[in-house]
């Protein structure tokens, strides 16, 4: 990872998002006649601070958050000298509580509201480019799919009483529903429907295992070759086309992935395409059953472009925004379950980082899509019920509204203060755990 880039591309995601929420409470406090003392992104020391009207503008060194001080409110400040005079008209505490659950929210909204926006974009400029495919190419043994009894040529019809129109659609629906969960496909095998059933303890358990099936129309193709492998001692080079592994015709990279670490330590034969020519060579996979090479896949089949016009591209983004909202849930509850490991699923600013730069090496879109996703998880974040965090300012109004007064303005310090204790024991956690990752 290229540090320098890593550290650049983080600072503009997290920056937009960070300057998206505070600019939703930000506006929402505005709209409701309250008065905005400071406007902060990033967190103390501060770098640069410029005074305009009742607002100090404020860029501090530490890139993890930001905060709106609103007067009259318990914040992140800590600050309650303005408990000592009257409620002023401007205040936070002056206003109905329905304002204030406003203002509080906004930030959550906003970071939706661009969710969608980028989506939107992204579907009204790009559209999508679709594999026009629904058939099977490829069932890689021992995994779910070959439990299912999933076969090569047979066509999808149906998963989960869900129409399937294009092999996109089969990878949304697997990625989102298989994990721990049943599935039920609808296939067309020598033109008789079928119906087969995969319990949810048949199911992968988390997003590493691979459900097993590959679409119709695929090569597998060497995206990288590493310095003195095996792979470039032989002779290969990136880009070039699998043929055959030991005589055995190649579809996918999951029989490449399959078939070398079967024969670690072991001599095997790969044929290769590169410009029309077919190459061949043997080469012996290291004991951990690699032979140097990057993998993926080459689509060669139909391709259908689905292009969206500017109010049509609105509900394909919202669905988007709420696809991704739904994977996040998922994969959460299966972290509180057990089911997938909370130390291999979380990532802090390192993790975003090394994200941020390989979206943005791959294209304006992904990395679009990549803050996009990011901004959708930071506004769940922020909306859970834990002191400091928007949600715990929203459950003080929660109280308020059923017991008819404030939450103690001590009773608030001291719940943020151990909020703040906790989010720093989670933060130092989730750094370790970048730099174990790296």
């Amino acid at each position: 990872m290229d540090i320098l880039s890593a550290v650049f591309y983080f600072l503009i995601t997290i920056g937009i998002i960070i300057f998206v929420h505070e600019l939703g409470h930000f506006l929402a406090a505005k709209l409701c006649g309250m008065r905005v003392e400071k406007f902060s992104i990033g967190f103390p020391p501060k770098l640069i601070s410029k005074k305009y009207g009742e607002t100090e503008y404020t860029l501090a060194l530490i890139p993890l958050g930001g905060y709106v001080k609103i007067s009259g409110m318990v914040d992140e400040s800590m600050d309650t000298e303005f408990q000592k005079q009257e409620p002023q008209p401007w205040e936070y505490r002056s206003k109905p509580i329905y304002q204030r659950m406003f203002v509080i929210s906004a930030g959550v909204l906003m970071n939706a509201i661009v969710a969608v926006m980028i989506f939107w974009g992204i579907n009204f400029t790009q559209g999508q480019h679709v594999e026009d495919t629904t058939s099977i190419g490829y069932v890689a043994p021992e995994t779910p799919a070959y439990v299912a009894g999933l076969q090569p040529d047979d066509k999808i019809v149906q998963i989960n009483n869900r129409e399937i129109n294009h092999w996109g659609e089969v990878q949304r629906i697997i990625n989102a529903e298989a994990i721990g969960q049943p599935l039920t496909f609808i296939i067309e095998r020598d033109g008789i429907q079928q119906t087969l059933t995969l319990p949810a303890e048949e199911n992968i358990s988390s997003p590493q295992e691979q459900f097993g099936i590959v679409q119709q129309h695929t090569r597998a193709v060497a995206t990288q070759v590493m310095s003195d492998s095996p792979a470039e001692e032989v002779g290969m080079q990136a880009g070039d086309r699998f043929v055959t592994i030991n005589g055995e015709r190649i579809t996918n990279e999951q029989q490449v992935i399959q078939i070398v670490s079967a024969h670690a330590g072991e001599e095997i034969t790969i044929e290769w395409e590169r410009n029309g020519e077919v190459l061949m060579g043997s080469v012996v996979p290291t004991d951990e059953g690699r032979i140097g090479i990057g993998i993926g896949r080459d689509y060669t089949g139909p391709v259908r472009h689905i292009q969206y016009g500017f109010f049509a591209a609105i509900p394909a983004g919202i669905n988007d925004m709420f696809e991704m909202l739904g994977l996040l849930l998922r994969s959460i509850w299966m972290m509180i379950t057990g089911t997938l490991a909370f130390s291999e699923n979380v990532g802090g600013p390192i993790m975003i980082a090394n994200l941020a730069s390989q979206t943005a090496q791959a294209g304006i879109v992904a990395f679009l899509s990549f803050v996009g996703l990011l901004s959708i998880t930071i506004a769940f974040i922020n909306i859970l019920p834990f002191p400091v965090l928007d949600g715990g300012h929203l459950m003080y109004l929660v109280y308020e509204m059923i017991v008819g007064k404030e939450v103690p303005a001590k009773v608030q310090i001291a719940l943020q203060q151990i909020g703040f204790v906790l989010i720093l024991a989670l933060m130092a956690f989730v750094i370790y755990n970048d730099i174990m990752r790296l």
